[in-house]
Formats: structure tokens, sequence, C-alpha cells
């Protein structure tokens, strides 16, 4: 038997830049990102834009389109932007992939061109599975526009969309050339949205930083609605942002070649519960109910305090974040039930392969990996996250009405 061993190592590298009204003609962020003394040519560009930016943006395609024009010796718009539908619609409907490689293809972008994506985590997806697959790969530049892309999703390397009924079953992994945090466009975010990031922060709060986990406790209140202090957000953005690429540039497995996957702490159950509800519930709020139930877990099997799980369970609550949701109970103890929770562990492994590895917590700032679990402390866990969600109602409905 013959054999040649091939090896070789690929250095990526690219910069999440945090600033305000990225597409003003005098910001020259977008230019710097693209600019390249080698190819002095204008680079060509093809901008998707996530149609829910429009109705309180209703000029952002004017004013990307007057912003290349005035750059026009750096950036050439290829064609009209290619506005798609927001959330997980984005990611569910697989003529809008081709819709853009269609584009791609008219206006005859090559590996030197640039998708320019413009929106919340759904529409990066789309638009980077779409840049990922033409040619083998277009110059993404991603433009988040919520709480969550900007601090985790349109951060990291990863792009997909759903098939087969299942979440992000077709994706890459393919870096951006440059992630551009424009945090004004987090002014006109709904409550919903501007709360579901801040379960990511929790996420990495619990899992590598204790102090960011106080910082979140200590300014719950300013950052939940109605109060939504800017500042206090853009420090959030920014720290937990910071967190996932130092995770990414240290864990040694980047791309996901293990079955480990702790950032995903959280998520078997969120996965589940956005297909569960029809995707009626935010990813952001899916995931804190999945943070609380691993947490409430925890505790059951003697890992985290009940003063920490108390901890968390009030910063959730404080933050206006539902605990509990009716599908957390359906078919509990039909665990080969479709509809069934549990049926998300056995997704959850099997998007990643190997062993089923789930992250729970041994305190905060202090994750641990398990690969079995008991379900009927789970069952449990679900028991405490609907009392605790009934208590919180009860105090509200006893409250005076103002």
């Amino acid at each position: 038997m013959q054999s040649i061993h091939q090896e070789f190592s690929v250095s990526f590298s690219y910069d999440v830049h945090f600033t305000k009204t990225l597409f003003h003609p005098d910001n020259e962020l977008l230019v710097d990102a693209v600019a390249d003394p080698d190819e002095p040519m204008p680079k060509k560009m093809v901008a998707v834009v996530d149609e829910g930016l429009l109705d309180h943006h209703e000029s952002l395609l004017d004013q990307i389109q007057a912003y290349t024009d005035a750059h026009d010796e750096t950036l050439d718009l290829a064609a009209s932007p290619i506005v798609v539908p927001g959330g997980e619609a984005a990611k569910n409907d697989p003529d809008l992939v081709d819709d853009i490689h269609e584009v791609i293809y008219e206006t005859r972008l090559d590996r030197h061109a640039y998708v320019l994506a413009v929106g919340g985590g759904a529409v990066l997806d789309l638009a980077g599975y779409a840049a990922g697959t033409a040619h083998r790969g277009i110059r993404l530049i991603r433009v988040p526009t919520t709480v969550l892309s900007q601090n985790d999703s349109g951060v990291g390397v990863k792009n997909g969309i759903n098939a087969f009924d299942t979440k992000n079953f077709l994706g890459t992994f393919d870096p951006p050339d440059a992630v551009l945090n424009d945090l004004s466009f987090l002014r006109t975010l709904d409550d919903r949205d501007w709360r579901a990031g801040i379960s990511e922060a929790i996420k990495v709060g619990l899992l590598k930083d204790a102090a960011f986990f106080d910082y979140l406790c200590e300014h719950a209140a300013a950052l939940a609605p109605p109060t939504r202090d800017l500042d206090a957000m853009s420090h959030v953005v920014h720290r937990c942002a910071a967190l996932h690429l130092n995770h990414i540039a240290t864990s040694g497995d980047p791309f996901e070649k293990g079955s480990s996957r702790p950032l995903d702490f959280g998520h078997w159950a969120a996965h589940k519960l956005e297909e569960l509800t029809n995707y009626t519930l935010r990813h952001g709020e899916a995931v804190a109910i999945g943070i609380a139930l691993d947490c409430a877990y925890s505790h059951l099997v003697g890992r985290l305090s009940a003063e920490e799980l108390d901890q968390i369970l009030d910063l959730t609550s404080a933050l206006g974040f539902d605990l509990y949701v009716p599908e957390l109970d359906q078919h509990l103890d039909e665990p080969d039930h479709p509809d069934c929770l549990f049926q998300g562990l056995d997704s959850f492994r099997e998007h990643l392969g190997g062993e089923l590895t789930i992250m729970l917590l041994d305190a905060i700032g202090q994750g641990i990996e398990v690969h079995s679990v008991d379900r009927d402390r789970y069952r449990k866990a679900v028991s405490i996250l609907r009392d605790q969600q009934g208590a919180r109602t009860d105090i509200a409905r006893s409250q005076p009405l103002s």
C-alpha cells in the first residue's frame, strides 16, 4: 500500500468594528474594510438587506446607494440591494438563496468581489451561505443590526439555512472579511429584539466571565425595557462579542470538528422550542429558556448551588424574559414523540456528530461538559421553571393598576 500524507494550515483573520451611522458618507469604515492597495480598482459589491429594517429606516437603500456613489473609487454597487424577509423566514425559503445566486451570476461577481449583508442574524446566515457557495466563496462583510447578531451570531464563522425541517441543516464555516457593528440600529429595535440578544450575553457570562455576569445583574434595570440604556448595551455587545471571538480563536476547534460545542449552552432545548412554537419564539427568547432549564438541571444534579440558580433566574426575569412556555411540557413522558422536548437532545447530537455533549454549570463562570443526562431530573427542571413563571405571574397580577 502506498500513501501520501497531506497537511497544511490556513490562517484566518478579520476585524469586528463598532461604530455609528455606518452609511453616512463621512464614515469611511466600510471603505477601509474593502480598500486594498494591491487591487486599486473599485470593488464590485451586492447588498442583501433585511426587509424589517425598512420599517424604521425608510431611506436605508438610498443611503447605501449614496454611500457607494460617494466612494465610487473604491466601491461599485453592482445591482440594486436585494431585500429579503427578516427572521427565520429568511432561512426557511430556499428560493432566497437562488435569488442571491442569480444576482451574483448576472452581475459577474468574482472571488474578489463582496456580498454586503445588512440585517439580523437570520439574514446574515442566509447571505453568508449564498456568498460562501457562489464561486466556492465570495468575500463577505456583515453589518449586524440586532443585539443578538452584533454580540453573537454576526461575529462568528458560521452560516446556514434550514432544510428538511432541521435548523441549520445546510451551511458553511466561512469567516467574514469584516464585521461592522453599527450601534445606531439598536435604537429602533422593538423591545423583544432588544431583550432577546441579551440572552447570549448571559450565556457567555455564565460560562466564561463571572464578573461580566455580575455586570448584567447590576445593570439589569438599565438594560431592560423601557429604560434601554444604549451605553450599557454597547458595553454588553462589545464584551459579549469579545468573549465569543476569544473562544473561537482559542478553543482549538473553530470549525467544530469534534463533539464539543460549549457556546451552544442552552441551545439543545432552544432549537427544539423554536421549532415547537413554529418560530413565534425568538431565538434569543428560546435561548433564555434553554439556559434557565440547563441551570435548573445543573442544580438538581448537585453542581450549581441554590443561591446561584436563584441569581440566574432572577436576572432572566428582571430582564423580562419568560422562563416557561407550554411547549416545554408537551409529551415529556413520550420521549419518542416528535413534539417532545427531548427530541432536541437527539437533534443536537446528530447535528454535530459523535457522542452527546451538553454544557452544564459547576458555578457561575465555570462550565462543565457531560455526555449523558437524567431525563427525570430534566422533567423536574421543567417544573421549576413552570413554578417560577407562575409565581412571577401571580406577583404581577397582585400589583395595583396605575
